[in-house]
């Protein structure tokens, strides 16, 4: 790499990490947040998908905004809001300020992601793009999966408040790294943002949400339940025929047209449904079901860490020289296995032998998955267009994570129980096993010099 390039890849990786990071080092914290400001299991999902919500809504425009402002200053709008939400969450005075509070976190998390992959894909080419995307990958990764072991430690030695502060020094960082980069922002001319299109996609997912979320303490019988997810399936709905009308749509739906780009898009949905649902459900368990502290909860997810810490990146070049499908296929089959030896899990709780092979088998699968994955979608559209592409799939990726987590009362059956957890196991197999069906009829390799164009 040249060091404007090894400048790219810092910025966007720290960038990202940022976002990443604040998304799930939350979860090991749910349980002594519920019990400082109340609300049980209800407000557990609500910290979570708050975030989600406003994240999978506004990435969308994100990729909209770095067309029209330019990445570089979207990146640094994104951190500075991320820092100040950050600060008004760690000082929350009850579960509904901090509920808001987390919305407002995700539309600046929002403006992070998209930009900075956009930035990848504008500064490498060919194979060393799949090696950075790589990088990138299991560097983000490691933050979805290091996030509760940071969470923990916070939670048993400070505060659970201290937890939203963690991201301070990645943030200043990231902006000293900015004002190096010395790169012309790029902007498009002639490019809008769709305001209406926000709008209607923030309204579907939070009316469908809130349904799901709300359903198991007033049932679907309940107006106050029935009507919010009728209008946001119906929100949604018009989304959709919204993108297919606007003149500058913030999704534009031709991209659907390229094989690969949908298939992973689909592969996506499950994968990233089934990564959220394990996520919180082993950790929350984990510490409300076996009794583990926060700490140790958070240690449970340390071997995938490592994994992805030493495999991410050659697992990124190996999909860049053989190409993704195999990748995509198999990793998911291996994540479903990991999955299915957490039925291992008794009332007799034991982590090394009821938790850690699975853990290690999920960490594995998890590798295999990610960096192809990503590099599939991004290499099936033009480099032009690599901005709103990666926002496409971010944000499909959230969504399915923001409706796996609102799902968690269905899927458990009310309560967390040992029983509950077996069953978000199941489901959890399953998702995976969808993804890998997905990728193996759906996803074609690529000649590594034509680009996106199938």
């Amino acid at each position: 790499m040249t060091r404007q390039q090894r400048v790219v890849l810092a910025v966007a990786v720290l960038a990202s990490f940022v976002s990443f990071l604040d998304g799930t080092v939350v979860t090991v914290a749910l349980p002594a947040i519920a019990g400082d400001l109340g609300g049980g299991l209800s407000t557990e999902q609500w910290v979570v998908d708050a975030y989600l919500v406003t994240l999978g809504a506004f990435i969308l425009v994100a990729g909209s905004l770095s067309d029209v402002w330019g990445r570089i200053v979207v990146l640094r709008i994104g951190l500075i809001g991320f820092g100040l939400t950050s600060l008004a969450i760690a000082a929350a005075p009850t579960a509904e300020f901090l509920i808001v509070a987390r919305a407002l976190q995700g539309i600046a998390g929002a403006l992070l992601v998209p930009s900075s992959l956009a930035l990848i894909t504008s500064a490498f080419r060919g194979p060393a793009q799949a090696r950075a995307i790589g990088i990138w990958t299991g560097a983000t990764t490691v933050a979805m999966i290091a996030g509760p072991l940071i969470g923990g430690i916070f939670v048993d030695t400070l505060s659970w408040r201290l937890v939203f502060l963690v991201n301070v020094l990645p943030i200043g960082v990231t902006m000293w790294l900015l004002a190096r980069l010395g790169q012309r922002d790029h902007r498009r001319p002639g490019a809008r943002v769709d305001i209406l299109g926000a709008i209607l996609c923030a309204a579907g997912l939070g009316g469908i949400v809130f349904a799901l979320i709300e359903q198991p303490s007033l049932g679907w019988a309940s107006p106050v339940i029935w009507l919010p997810g009728a209008i946001g399936i119906l929100s949604f709905a018009s989304f959709l025929v919204r993108q297919h009308t606007a003149r500058d749509p913030m999704m534009p739906l031709d991209l659907f047209r390229s094989r690969n780009f949908w298939a992973g898009n689909l592969a996506t949905v499950f994968v990233y449904a089934a990564l959220s649902l394990n996520g919180f459900v082993v950790s929350v368990y984990l510490q409300q079901g076996a009794g583990l502290p926060a700490t140790l909860a958070g240690l449970a997810s340390l071997p995938s860490t490592v994994l992805m810490i030493l495999l991410s990146s050659r697992m990124g070049a190996l999909a860049g020289r053989f190409g993704p499908r195999l990748f995509m296929t198999l990793g998911p089959l291996v994540m479903a296995a990991g999955a299915l030896l957490l039925l291992n899990v008794r009332g007799d709780f034991d982590y090394w032998t009821q938790v850690l092979p699975g853990v290690v088998i999920w960490g594995l699968g998890l590798t295999a998955t990610v960096s192809p994955l990503t590099a599939a979608v991004l290499g099936a559209i033009e480099t032009e267009r690599s901005g709103i592409a990666s926002a496409v799939n971010n944000a499909v990726s959230r969504v399915a994570g923001l409706l796996a987590i609102a799902a968690v009362s269905a899927v458990v059956g009310g309560s967390l129980d040992l029983g509950g957890f077996h069953r978000a196991a199941v489901v959890a197999a399953a998702l995976m096993v969808l993804g890998a069906a997905a990728s193996f009829f759906g996803i074609r390799n690529l000649p590594a010099d034509t680009g996106a164009r199938s």
